[in-house]
């Protein structure tokens, strides 16, 4: 008897056999290279930035799937992915962990024709038609990884269902003199969509859009299809596939949320939607039972606080040893402030040490920095934000510049 493959029957299973169909299928965009947020994205994709105290970025996309009843997720990784896709993992602290669906990080990958980097975010769920297709869905949601919100998905599912939409795209009413620096839903009295204007010198409309999508499945694979094979095209969902369903005549329509949101793409936003958390009553409340954020945290001992230390109006995490002044700031976990040390309006990520009668103000510090003795942060304010990169060393005395973006191969230079 021979015994070689070729005598052999071989049967073989397709790799989707226990995939079930899924209703909705999100797919979360978090491969922008983030290079507004200067020195905190050098070696770090943008949604991965730590945020208020215990979580990054893409915590809140990854938690509002889980809260809206979303089991199914691609995460769509490009820039410097390597600490999001070990923070993602199997998605277990977001309970994203399921044998059917689940999370799944999709980086651009070589196919037997030609492999590519992500063009666009058109681009980016084209190349992951094919993911997409496994679950059979009659929706996808499209979401970016890089806004701080709080937003239950399943009513805009319901509000798209309800006006047999083809695409829904989330809106927030802003201020008419910030419009400009938005793409805006110019809408009808029953909240359809009739035009649409990216980021306009003089704008018609206030609904801005906020980078939430859902379509129909079918119909977006199509435009999507059609916007590859256009030569042109900047491969972009605002700048092509919206105008194209428009001209097309496809049903659109626009979902206003009220709720708090962030574009959290600068150092400013950043900084600011962190200082958010500390005033009282704030819109985003991290602790709502009801709409738990999730994360994935070390196991780390109470914050400690010696004698002499003052801390006022800030955001503490476990970890942390304070032994100077703490003022209108934010310590991730693992923080050391040494005695004479003043941190105000400051946000500091985590297993940094603050020197001996150094003074931090409206800065926000990167994880793993070492700040020197005697250290002074000059001036500050809110619209001159000072950042430290991460791994940065700052010798003792130095004397950093208002507004300064130093990366740890800045530091060096000091």
């Amino acid at each position: 008897m021979k015994n070689n493959y070729e005598d052999r029957t071989v049967c073989v299973y397709p790799l989707t056999a226990n995939i079930r169909k899924k209703e909705t299928v999100a797919m979360l965009l978090a491969g922008g290279q983030g290079s507004r947020l200067g020195a905190l994205t050098t070696k770090m994709a943008k949604p991965a930035v730590p945020f208020g105290g215990k979580y990054r970025i893409i915590d809140f996309a990854l938690s509002n799937c889980t809260n809206s009843d979303i089991d199914t997720l691609g995460v769509l990784t490009q820039f410097q992915p390597l600490e999001l896709n070990s923070y993602i993992a199997n998605g277990q602290p977001w309970d994203l962990d399921r044998i059917n669906g689940g999370v799944y990080v999709l980086p651009p990958y070589m196919s037997a024709k030609a492999g590519e980097w992500y063009k666009g975010t058109a681009n980016a769920i084209y190349q992951n038609i094919a993911f997409v297709e496994q679950f059979e869905p009659e929706y996808v949601i499209v979401l970016s990884g890089d806004h701080i919100y709080k937003m239950d998905y399943s009513l805009m599912i319901e509000f798209h269902k309800k006006n047999n939409a083809d695409a829904t795209i989330a809106v927030q009413t802003v201020p008419m003199e910030e419009a400009g620096r938005f793409g805006l839903m110019i809408t009808n009295d029953d909240n359809e969509i009739i035009d649409f204007e990216e980021k306009p010198e003089n704008p018609r409309s206030n609904n801005a859009s906020m980078g939430v999508y859902v379509f129909n499945w079918d119909v977006l694979k199509q435009h999507l299809i059609e916007d590859e094979a256009n030569p042109g095209s900047s491969n972009d969902f605002g700048k092509n596939i919206i105008p194209a369903m428009l001209a097309s005549g496809d049903s659109m329509y626009a979902y206003t949320f009220n709720g708090y949101w962030k574009d959290v793409g600068t150092v400013e936003s950043l900084w600011e939607a962190n200082m958010d958390l500390l005033n009282e009553g704030s819109p985003l409340n991290l602790y709502d039972s009801d709409w738990h954020i999730y994360s994935r945290n070390p196991v780390m001992p109470p914050h400690y606080a010696a004698k002499g230390a003052e801390v006022s109006e800030s955001m503490i995490t476990e970890g942390c040893i304070v032994e100077g002044r703490v003022d209108n700031s934010i310590l991730f976990a693992g923080v050391v402030v040494i005695k004479d040390a003043v941190i105000d309006n400051s946000v500091i990520m985590p297993n940094t040490l603050i020197g001996s009668n150094s003074r931090v103000n409206y800065s926000i510090v990167a994880e793993n920095v070492i700040i020197g003795n005697d250290v002074v942060f000059e001036g500050g304010s809110p619209s001159n934000i000072s950042v430290i990169g991460p791994g940065a060393v700052i010798p003792d005395g130095s004397v950093i510049p208002e507004g300064a973006r130093l990366s740890a191969e800045d530091a060096e230079k000091l």
